[in-house]
């Protein structure tokens, strides 16, 4: 622990104007004004004459590997880290800027290897990657690090020293620095187009680096023609000696982390003793790459055609309706040159399913994305979408299933065949890949049960949620039942029938170009004879949980290695169907409230916590749902474990305080006015308008006409928003949160012996009003729940 004197000390020894610098980014109307208030609020301040000299710190190199071991109960896996120290160049010259160009190369040449090691039969890891990392000004490390099953550090550290060996003995193909060089062209092509766009944060961090590291601040238009001129003339070979500062004798140091030990330094230095024989003796074979296709769709598919096309003109949207009955709406903007983004959802997901179906078609996407639910295997479409600007992923959630992505408007082609892939593949399970996929997911079972806060959360869920299958943690015994053929069955029919979709697209759209794009790839999907899923939400099954319906407390004493405190405070609330929509516009200023309250409250006030977190969760905001919509409002910070029930106290009586006195008129219209800037700044984001756009489609008073549900959403939120008073947002904390007879706290504390953890019990006091939760009843349900989770563990 450092003394509050110690950091004192250190603030006047090196807080001085000489070592500051204050840069200032924006759309200034014009600088000599930003000039000025800086001179005024800075210029006339002083520092001490004689400042102490920045020290600079040299970091000794070595010529024998170093081994570090370390046994970490609570890690969340095995993992093996190798880091090679060296001089950390400047970036002063044209040369040194080529310099940093073949290291990057290199870099994410070898780190295409490794992806491409992690999707082989019996991986020696799970996941590994190399990345260089400053340790002080003058020197950096270039690093590897892998995730690995238990008791596979030995093979996996084997693995990435062999990697390296590799490339030292027979180099990078001209194919893998081609891969590369058009990632490298396409990133900063990407922000060549954008330059004039580029965010103000991004370039003061520029900045920030020349004042901190004097790094040159170059420029996009200089640095992308750099680029352009140095990329095509970089050769592989050129590229592969910078293995050669990689070798074990070159400052390295090999650092393994396990949860149980079951390796020792002996075995480390017999694994680096062995690749280093086998380089030796030139019996690493070469890299065998894999066949990579030409064309991402083999067959292009007939176009489909426009059924019915409307206009929004309240949204600057458009809407068609396809042959096959997909539904697309697209929105053309000029907020980001180089992005496009789009999202597609269909009613119907794992409610859907009983419980002995559950669990395997919840593995579904996950073994899909590993055969491949594009056409192709992961390592292969990665080589196919080298230095294309484009990602397409899906999500199988419990009322929908959607797939979503980004591309830039030169890709949207790849983009759409994406999803016409998506939707015309059939997935089939690969034994080595399941095998693959279920060893990883045993693996993070694991890791979490070893975590002192999974034994926290999965309590917060049961209090909360019940017993219901949908919210409970996947444990060993589920992965057992998993079907590998019914997982895929399940995942290839959730994208099956392309008239049940509805897809938005959102950014810097050519219509000449992407209207026959749409309506080859999307339109041409085929419509299968029969329906999968119901095209329509109202027969969507709603997922069955009960929140308590009274007040419970609860703490629980977790092992762990260093003493951690969590609480959770949950306040059930339901939204009467009726008034919707202006109730969901009061919980988005109510969280805002509660956080700016409680923050103020315990952090700056009381001095005990750095952050408290207040969000939301809403089940059933769909059309499907027709009842009043259940929901919670929940509170989560950090704090010393000794005070935990004394800030729970101060925070239910702050929204005690707050339901009774009500805000005041300085809070409101500081929630008014972030509320309106987030607003204003979405406003120029595809992604707000992509989400709103989303959000009119899935409100339930969407009737088939998206601009009237759009109008509507937004008049209820200006309607909101002008009532918004002290009063208004009191009334509303009284009627959505009824916090005083409902509501649940759990607090994860170390666990201590038995005689201390009974004793802590009677520590807990009935909170305000609480006087009919008795202590007897809470002793014997903690005792009770602690013999289950020892009978669990057992």
């Amino acid at each position: 622990m450092v003394s509050s004197e110690t950091l004192k000390q250190f603030y006047q020894k090196w807080y001085h104007l000489q070592n500051m610098a204050v840069i200032a980014v924006g759309d200034f109307p014009e600088t000599k004004g930003v000039v000025e208030l800086i001179r005024t609020h800075f210029g006339h301040k002083t520092s001490m004459p004689d400042l102490p000299p920045i020290p600079h710190f040299p970091v000794p190199s070595h010529e024998e590997p170093r081994f570090s071991y370390f046994v970490e109960p609570e890690a969340a896996g095995s993992s093996v880290m190798i880091s090679y120290k060296m001089q950390a160049g400047q970036l002063k010259t044209i040369k040194d800027y080529r310099d940093m160009l073949v290291e990057s190369m290199f870099e994410k040449a070898l780190n295409q290897r490794f992806f491409k090691i992690s999707k082989r039969k019996d991986p020696p890891y799970f996941s590994c990657s190399a990345a260089t990392d400053y340790l002080v000004r003058q020197s950096k490390a270039y690093m590897t690090t892998s995730y690995c099953k238990e008791k596979g550090t030995l093979e996996a550290l084997e693995s990435m020293l062999t990697e390296v060996a590799r490339v030292r003995l027979h180099g990078f193909s001209e194919r893998e620095i081609s891969l590369v060089r058009a990632l490298l062209l396409s990133s900063i092509e990407s922000a060549y187009l954008e330059r004039d766009q580029m965010e103000s944060t991004n370039l003061r961090n520029e900045y920030v680096q020349h004042f901190i590291h004097d790094k040159p601040v170059i420029g996009i238009e200089y640095e992308a023609q750099l680029q352009k001129t140095f990329l095509p003339h970089i050769s592989a070979s050129e590229v592969s000696k910078y293995a050669e500062k990689l070798w074990t004798s070159c400052s390295c140091v090999i650092k393994i982390v396990e949860p149980q030990a079951s390796a020792k330094i002996d075995d480390l230095k017999k694994v680096v003793m062995k690749i280093n024989k086998l380089e030796k003796e030139r019996s690493i074979t070469p890299w065998d790459d894999e066949d990579v296709p030409d064309e991402i769709v083999n067959s292009k598919p007939n176009a489909g055609s426009i059924l019915h096309r409307l206009e929004y003109s309240n949204i600057g949207a458009t809407e068609l309706i396809l042959s096959n009955g997909m539904r697309v709406c697209y929105k053309c903007t000029d907020f980001s040159d180089d992005e496009v983004l789009f999202l597609g959802f269909s009613y119907g997901g794992l409610s859907e399913l009983p419980k002995s179906k559950y669990f395997s078609s919840l593995m579904g996407s996950r073994i899909a994305g590993e055969v491949g639910m594009f056409g192709h295997r992961p390592s292969v479409l990665m080589d196919m979408l080298a230095g294309k600007r484009v990602g397409v992923d899906v999500d199988v959630g419990k009322y929908m299933r959607t797939f979503h992505g980004y591309c830039s408007p030169l890709y949207l082609e790849t983009a759409l065949q994406l999803v016409y892939q998506l939707f015309t593949t059939d997935v089939t399970p690969v034994e080595e890949v399941v095998k693959r996929v279920m060893q990883v997911e045993k693996e993070a079972v694991l890791a979490q049960e070893r975590d002192p806060f999974t034994a926290f959360t999965n309590r917060v869920i049961e209090i909360n949620y019940g017993n219901s299958y949908f919210f409970k943690p996947i444990r060993i015994s589920n992965l057992r039942k998993v079907d590998p053929l019914k997982a895929c069955e399940y995942f290839n029919s959730c994208f099956k029938d392309p008239s049940t979709f509805s897809v938005v697209i959102v950014g810097n759209i050519d219509t000449t170009v992407a209207l026959p794009l749409i309506l080859q790839y999307l339109g041409g999907i085929p419509k299968p004879p029969e329906p999968i899923f119901h095209s329509k939400s109202d027969y969507i099954k709603e997922l069955h949980f009960a929140y308590p319906t009274t007040i419970a407390r609860e703490v629980v004493h977790s092992p762990m290695v260093e003493a951690q405190c969590g609480v959770h405070i949950c306040i059930p609330i339901e939204l009467k169907k009726g008034t919707m929509v202006e109730e969901i516009q009061h919980i988005e200023f109510l969280k805002k409230l509660l956080d700016n309250k409680i923050l103020q409250l315990l952090r700056f006030k009381h001095g005990q916590i750095y952050d408290a977190s207040v969000y939301d969760f809403l089940d059933g905001y769909l059309p499907c749902i027709a009842t009043d919509v259940r929901g919670d409002i929940s509170i989560y910070f950090s704090c010393d474990p000794k005070i935990a029930s004394k800030l729970v106290d101060l925070a239910l009586d702050e929204i005690l305080r707050l339901q009774e006195e009500g805000p005041s008129d300085q809070d409101v219209s500081t929630i008014l006015e972030i509320e309106q800037r987030a607003h204003e700044n979405g406003l120029q984001e595809n992604g707000y308008w992509l989400e709103r756009i989303l959000y009119s489609y899935q409100s339930r008073i969407y009737s088939g006409d998206v601009g009237t549900s759009f109008k509507i959403l937004d008049e209820g939120r200006s309607k909101v928003r002008e009532s918004l008073t002290p009063l208004t947002m009191q009334l509303a904390l009284q009627r959505i949160v009824p916090f005083k007879n409902q509501h649940t706290v759990v607090i994860l504390k170390p666990q201590s012996s038995w005689f201390k953890w009974l004793g802590s019990i009677s520590q807990w006091t009935p909170h305000g009003r609480d006087a009919k939760i008795l202590a007897g009843i809470a002793g014997f349900t903690a005792l009770a729940l602690a013999f289950r989770r020892y009978s669990h563990r057992s």
